[in-house]
C-alpha cells in the first residue's frame, strides 16, 4: 500500500496504541473522583498536561483537552466572542481556512467577518491586515499551514503585528503544522492541533488558550480536566496525546528533512508531466503536495489509483462536496485547476521508492 493521504489523518505508532491500552487497563478511576482510584488517574493526567506544556513551551492551566481540531477552532472562536460581549464583532480571517474556521465564523450571527488580502504567493498581505486592524477586530483566525496547498504563514510576524496595533486575538489553527514544521507560541493567544494528523489517536486534540485571555465554554456540565470544556477527561487518549507528541517532536528534524527529499522527486518528476499543473508553491509545507491533471476528474484518478493500492485525496477531508476547491479557485481563477486538483501529503512512514512507484503508476494512466 503506498498512503500519501496523511493531512487527512496518520496511523497511529504503536508505541502510542500501547499508552492507550495501558492507561484503559491500569487507570479506571474517574480523575475527579476523589478516592485513591480517581486520584491516581487525576495525577497522571496531570503528568499529561506537564508534559504537553512543557513540549509546546507554556504553562499547564493553558492547555485544554478538546476532541478535534474542528472542536478547537469552534471553542476558539465562539468561546472568545462570548467572553468580550461589549467588543466590536469582527473578525478577520482569509479564504483559504479550513471548514471548521469558515463554517463557524459562517455560522454566526452580528459577526462581520472580512477576509484579509493575500500577495502573489499566497501569504497574508501585511500593509492590509495593520489597515485592517484600524477596524478593532476581537479576533484574528488564521492556519499556520493550509491543509491543501501547504502555504506557510508567518504566525510570529503577523502575531507581533497584531500586538503592536490592537487589542485583537490572535488564533491560530496549527493542525498541519505541529510537529512538521517548528512552531513558535509566543505571539499566539489561542492554538489548535489535533493528535491524528501525528500519528497520534483520533479524539484527542488540544486549544491552547494563553493565561491572560478570557474563554466561554461551548460545552457546559460538571469537573473536568479544565473549566473551559465540561466531560469526563478521557485519560487514556490524554496520556496518548502526549506520548504522540514527544515522540513526534523529537522525530521532528530527521522527517522533515525525509519528507523534504521525497516531496523534491515528486515536484520535479509531476513538473515533467503535460497535463500536470503543480498548485503548491515551493515554499509550502514539504508534507503537501497540490496539483491538477487537467481532462481528468480527480475523483476518476482517486480509484484509478485504489486499485493499484494507492492513496491520495482530492482536496481537504473536511471540505464541502463542491465540484471544484473553493481555495484554488480564489488564488488561480482558473475553474479547470480548481476542478481537477489532487492532494499528496506525506508523513515520515513514506518512502522515496513509494514515490517513484507512485510515479511509475501515474503516468501509466495519464
Amino acid at each position: 500500500m503506498i498512503y500519501f493521504d496523511n493531512a487527512a489523518t496518520t496511523k497511529a505508532r504503536d508505541e502510542v496504541l500501547d499508552t492507550f491500552v495501558k492507561v484503559s487497563k491500569e487507570y479506571i478511576g474517574n480523575a475527579n473522583s476523589i478516592h485513591k482510584l480517581g486520584f491516581e488517574s487525576r495525577k497522571l493526567m496531570n503528568a499529561s498536561v506537564k508534559q504537553v506544556a512543557s513540549l509546546l513551551k507554556v504553562k499547564e492551566d493553558e492547555v485544554i483537552f478538546t476532541s478535534s481540531s474542528s472542536e478547537s477552532n469552534n471553542l476558539a472562536i465562539k468561546g472568545v466572542l462570548d467572553a468580550y460581549p461589549n467588543r466590536k464583532r469582527i473578525i478577520l480571517t482569509t479564504i483559504l481556512e479550513h471548514p471548521s474556521i469558515t463554517n463557524s465564523l459562517n455560522s454566526l450571527k452580528d459577526v462581520e467577518v472580512i477576509n484579509l488580502k493575500l500577495d502573489d504567493t499566497y501569504h497574508i498581505d501585511i500593509n492590509d491586515l495593520k489597515e485592517k486592524l484600524k477596524l478593532d477586530p476581537i479576533l484574528v483566525s488564521i492556519h499556520h499551514v493550509n491543509s491543501e496547498l501547504g502555504i506557510i504563514q508567518d504566525i510570529d510576524t503577523i502575531g507581533k503585528i497584531i500586538k503592536e496595533n490592537s487589542k485583537a486575538i490572535f488564533h491560530v489553527d496549527g493542525t498541519q503544522s505541529l510537529t512538521k514544521i517548528d512552531v513558535d507560541l509566543t505571539n499566539v493567544d489561542l492554538f489548535s492541533a489535533s493528535a491524528h494528523k501525528f500519528n497520534g489517536l483520533k479524539g484527542i486534540a488540544i486549544l491552547i488558550k494563553k493565561e491572560k485571555i478570557n474563554l466561554s465554554p461551548i460545552i457546559n456540565g460538571g469537573e473536568s480536566q479544565t473549566v473551559y470544556r465540561a466531560g469526563t477527561p478521557a485519560l487514556p487518549i490524554i496520556a496518548s496525546f502526549a506520548k504522540a507528541l514527544r515522540l513526534a517532536l523529537e522525530d521532528q528534524p530527521k522527517a522533515y528533512l525525509k519528507v523534504k527529499e521525497i516531496n523534491n522527486y515528486l515536484r520535479y518528476e509531476l513538473s515533467k508531466l503535460d497535463k500536470v499543473t503543480i498548485n503548491s508553491k515551493l515554499d509550502s509545507s514539504p508534507y503537501i503536495l497540490n496539483f491538477s491533471i487537467k481532462g481528468i476528474k480527480p475523483e476518476t484518478m482517486i480509484h484509478k489509483l485504489e486499485s493499484y493500492d494507492v492513496y491520495l485525496s482530492t482536496k481537504t477531508a473536511c471540505s464541502s462536496k463542491e465540484d471544484y476547491s473553493k481555495s484554488i479557485y480564489e488564488l488561480t481563477k482558473d475553474k479547470e485547476i480548481s476542478r481537477t486538483s489532487l492532494r499528496l501529503s506525506l508523513s515520515k512512514d513514506n518512502t522515496l521508492e513509494e514515490a517513484k512507484e507512485f510515479i511509475k503508476i501515474l503516468k501509466d494512466n495519464l
